[in-house]
């Protein structure tokens, strides 16, 4: 029966799954809220790579060999406002892995494509003269565990088209294509989110050479999580964990980022200015303690689905928002949807591989709708907090569906059609 249930699953995904030769993933259904919309910007897009030297090698840490080192190389991909050449179309095929790490001969590491509304190496577009320091705000994407830089192309695209600078990481040790063990994921995620805003500052300074130079206000920066990646990202701003998290890591070596650690306090960054985290693992985990999530300060927008069942919700996503206290932020809650909260759609290819096909898909959630939703919650979020733009009202909302019913006109929330607004639960938290 189970195997008839998921034939029948897969049939309809066939269906509904594939994009015609006019559509991209991120692009906006009828009854997208507004501010989902596409910018007025075209979009660049570059793969870059840098290269993190003399970093603990934790998997290979012993009793014999206590603090063995090696270079984190990181792939990034970086989209950015573009100016098209005569004849230039942004358009750009994106290659990615099915499975879940190597060696896994039933879910193999096989090569997948899809398209991306993106011109590649297209030459940058110079910031208005009215912009912020005059580069545009700074996004860093951080994937899950695993995943790949590529996840999230439907709101790294949507944002580049708004005037940001948008940089994913793909974390060595952590992606689809190289997963190993979870002792890395824990100890490197807030380091290479500060690595990687330290470089993308020095590749915009003027004069650096780099094609980046000029273009980014490194000064107005947000971290974008999912799953391990929301870990890392509170993490990065000062959800130091706890002494049950630091026995997770070989040889204690996640004390560097303890709550009440002086190492770790001083690397608070102020130049990071929000944070969105997508279903953040961690709070079902004894990961922190109330002291540690007191230590966020920064404005954060939490999203997740009331059924995860990989992060949790009400001991879990839940406990972590009400847990930060001194930061001012939201919770949008999808009823019914599990952990898939944050990536893209599920490819073509994935409909061929159950676990695959779930790594993406929510049951009862459509993964576009979802992106949608998404791309216009980010979009106020980040206006706000990184350019003071006057999208507060979008996130002014009534708690619509927290009480679990439902209402005759649910077309509440500033910008959501009528009757649109549905599934949602939405809920705010000042800082104390």
């Amino acid at each position: 029966m189970r195997d008839v249930c998921r034939g029948w699953l897969l049939a309809l995904a066939l269906v509904a799954a594939p994009l015609s030769a006019q559509e991209y993933f991120g692009d906006a259904r009828p009854d997208a809220p507004e501010l989902a919309a596409r910018g007025q910007l075209p979009v660049g897009v570059r793969t870059l790579t840098a290269e993190h030297a003399d970093q603990l090698d934790i998997l290979r840490y012993s009793d014999a060999n206590t603090n063995p080192r090696y270079s984190r190389k990181l792939t990034l991909e970086v989209w950015y406002p573009a100016q098209l050449q005569p004849g230039q179309k942004e358009h750009t095929v994106y290659t990615d892995v099915l499975g879940s790490g190597p060696n896994d001969p039933a879910r193999p590491n096989t090569p997948f494509t899809f398209n991306g509304r993106a011109a590649r190496d297209a030459v940058p577009q110079a910031p208005a003269a009215t912009a912020p320091a005059g580069g545009y705000p700074l996004v860093i994407v951080s994937h899950g565990y695993p995943g790949s830089r590529m996840q999230m192309s439907y709101l790294t695209e949507n944002l580049a088209s708004k005037g940001y600078v948008v940089v994913a990481i793909d974390h060595p040790e952590s992606t689809r294509a190289d997963k190993a063990g979870f002792a890395s994921t824990l100890l490197n995620r807030a380091q290479d989110d500060l690595f990687v805003l330290q470089t993308v500052a020095a590749w915009s300074q003027p004069g650096s050479g780099h094609f980046l130079s000029g273009l980014v206000d490194a000064d107005n920066t947000a971290l974008v999580g999912y799953s391990m990646g929301g870990y890392g990202a509170l993490n990065t701003v000062g959800a130091g964990v706890s002494p049950v998290a630091v026995a997770f890591v070989p040889g204690g070596k996640l004390a560097v980022n303890q709550q009440g650690n002086a190492q770790y306090e001083a690397r608070r960054d102020p130049r990071i200015k929000a944070v969105v985290a997508f279903a953040p693992w961690g709070g079902a985990h004894k990961v922190w303690e109330p002291a540690g999530l007191a230590g966020v300060r920064t404005p954060t927008l939490f999203v997740s689905g009331d059924q995860d069942d990989v992060a949790g919700y009400q001991d879990g996503v839940l406990r972590l928002f009400e847990g930060a206290i001194h930061a001012d932020r939201y919770l949008l809650t999808y009823q019914g949807g599990r952990h898939n909260s944050a990536p893209n759609p599920p490819s073509p290819a994935m409909l061929a591989n159950f676990d695959d096909f779930m790594s993406y898909a929510e049951p009862v959630w459509d993964s576009r709708r979802i992106n949608n939703i998404n791309q216009h919650f980010v979009t106020a979020f980040l206006g706000v907090h990184l350019k003071q733009q006057p999208f507060q009202p979008y996130l002014d909302l009534p708690p619509l569906g927290a009480d679990g019913t439902i209402k005759p006109d649910p077309g509440l929330w500033k910008g959501f059609p009528k009757r649109a607004a549905l599934g949602l639960a939405w809920r705010h938290l000042p800082a104390q």
